[in-house]
């Protein structure tokens, strides 16, 4: 298996990371610290690092401020949303539910769905392909 890596950007100088392995470890804390000390946490309502990806699966950890909305569309890919800090509420189907930290919502493909942080939260979102 060839390891892939995500370069340095601009944005992120130090970002220089392996995304792809035979194993990739992950430091949730160190990622979250990183994405709240960036210029993009300072700007935006969100920041976002995707910290493992590899033909069929995405791991995205992402940082929202209180008020931020993300509006998705229908993803091809089963889905994960784990709440790793702070309150959000979730409207899919015509329903809206609240989750709270240590708290996970599955969804299968194309089922579309609205995120709102409640509170200062942080997610993993992870995207996978069932064969």
């Amino acid at each position: 298996m060839d390891i892939k890596t995500n370069q340095a950007t601009k944005n992120r100088p130090g970002g220089d990371r392996i995304i792809d392995a035979p194993y990739v470890f992950i430091d949730i804390p160190t990622f979250v610290e990183q994405l709240k000390s960036e210029k993009s946490w300072e700007k935006n309502d969100r920041n976002g690092i995707t910290v493992f990806k590899s033909s069929g699966m995405t791991m995205v950890i992402t940082a929202l401020k209180s008020g931020a909305v993300l509006n998705h569309q229908r993803m091809d890919e089963f889905y994960t949303l784990q709440v790793m800090q702070g309150e959000i509420q979730t409207e899919t189907d015509g329903k809206i539910i609240q989750s709270i930290q240590g708290q996970v919502a599955v969804f299968h493909p194309n089922m579309a769905h609205t995120i709102l942080a409640l509170s200062d939260s942080v997610l993993m979102m992870t995207t996978y392909v069932c064969i």
